[in-house]
């Protein structure tokens, strides 16, 4: 079968949807996908992709076609700017889109407009769409600072309500995206359909050497949402404890600004490496005790199930949150370590003093992978993906 896939985002970007296409075409399906210039997260156009290079590539079976779009940068203005060069070109190629498609996949993050070129396509060719919600709109304008009630807030939840309405089905990430989707815009056609981890994240791969020190990580993008001065409050709280030492991999908005903030608070047990390549983070998770999830503290933000949660479980690591909502449920649930409130850097520390006195790393790094095989494994997801579609063989 023909899939068409339409995300703003993807390889060599960092995100999920590289995955899942190339899992589609092994299973025998033909993707092609309508994508942006890489330059998430640094705002920077990828080298080898600027002054049109590289808009059309097959990577690993995947046909991949990229559409006009400004980096990101820093600011509101280039945000914007980027958000909407996507949305334009993209619906502007869609009219030009000669194949006939048995199904659109749209890879739903920020922002919701990337779904515009599905829609326009469904329109002409009369194919279903899907929508797999990843980042709720206009929730996600409110927890980056935008007013609700405000103009801005009123004009992009109509944006946003036109379009999830147009989709077929929508594929939601965490079970609490269904309630917001039947409360807030009457919509009750939601599927749940889990993340999971890339094949390469294993508890072989991923297992440390005992030592004597304890290595508490956090992976992943590097923004305001994830709260990271609540890290860096929790590590200068256990400055004491000796042999504790704090691993930041990633990048993104705010690693400069977290950066400083730890050397102001004269943090000399907290090393910070930058984004690196999907394909050696491996390596990194080896270091590491256990890892960190943490969000900001608001009540949209606690729906979300971040996607790093089944990569630190599939690697079979101890979980340490300062988070609320559905991902508190499932580290609660499955006995794969401890949470407290989100932004509580005193009760994360209190976590972490606690992990370093007991150390119950390989019972809950057990209980990681229990629960991943159970609820995230990556066969069940396909599959399930492949029949919502309806491309079984």
């Amino acid at each position: 079968m023909k899939i068409l896939v339409v995300c703003q985002y993807y390889y060599p970007e960092p995100f999920r949807i590289t995955d899942i296409c190339e899992e589609l075409v092994k299973k025998g399906h033909e993707v092609s996908v309508l994508t942006g210039i890489p330059n998430y997260p640094e705002g920077r156009i990828y080298q080898g992709y600027g002054f049109g290079k590289k808009r059309k590539e097959i990577i690993n079976g995947v046909k991949i076609q990229r559409c006009f779009t400004i980096g990101r940068r820093k600011g509101i203005l280039f945000r914007f700017l980027n958000y909407y060069s996507f949305a334009f070109s993209s619906f502007v190629r869609s009219f030009f889109i000669k194949e006939k498609f048995d199904a659109v996949f749209v890879n739903q993050l920020s922002p919701v407009m990337m779904a515009e070129a599905a829609i326009n396509y469904k329109r002409r060719s009369g194919a279903k769409m899907y929508l797999y919600c990843l980042d709720l709109w206009p929730e996600s304008l409110a927890a980056g600072g935008i007013k609700k009630g405000s103009p801005i807030y009123r004009f992009y939840h109509r944006v946003s309500e036109r379009i999830y309405k147009k989709a077929d089905n929508i594929l939601v990430s965490s079970k609490s995206f269904s309630d917001y989707f039947e409360d807030e815009f009457g919509i009750e056609n939601t599927v749940y359909l889990p993340q999971y981890a890339e094949a390469l994240f294993t508890a072989e791969k991923c297992r440390k050497e005992p030592d004597e020190k304890i290595d508490i990580m956090f992976a992943g993008n590097i923004g305001a949402a994830q709260s990271m001065d609540t890290v860096v409050y929790a590590a200068e709280k256990t400055k004491d404890i000796k042999n504790l030492y704090w691993h930041i991999v990633g990048d993104g908005s705010e690693l400069e600004r977290i950066r400083k903030l730890a050397e102001t608070l004269d943090i000399r047990n907290m090393v910070f490496y930058g984004r690196k390549p999907l394909e050696t983070m491996p390596e990194y998770y080896s270091k590491a005790d256990a890892m960190l999830v943490t969000m900001q503290k608001d009540e949209t933000i606690c729906r979300t199930l971040p996607g790093k949660v089944q990569t630190y479980m599939a690697a079979g690591k101890t979980i340490l949150g300062a988070i609320d909502g559905e991902t508190a449920e499932v580290i609660n649930e499955s006995g794969c370590g401890k949470c407290c409130g989100a932004e509580d850097s005193c009760g994360l520390a209190e976590i972490v003093r606690s992990f370093c006195e007991n150390k119950a790393a390989e019972q809950c790094g057990n209980n990681s992978l229990d629960y991943y095989e159970k609820m995230f494994s990556k066969k069940s997801v396909i599959a399930k993906l492949e029949k919502i579609l309806a491309v079984e063989e």
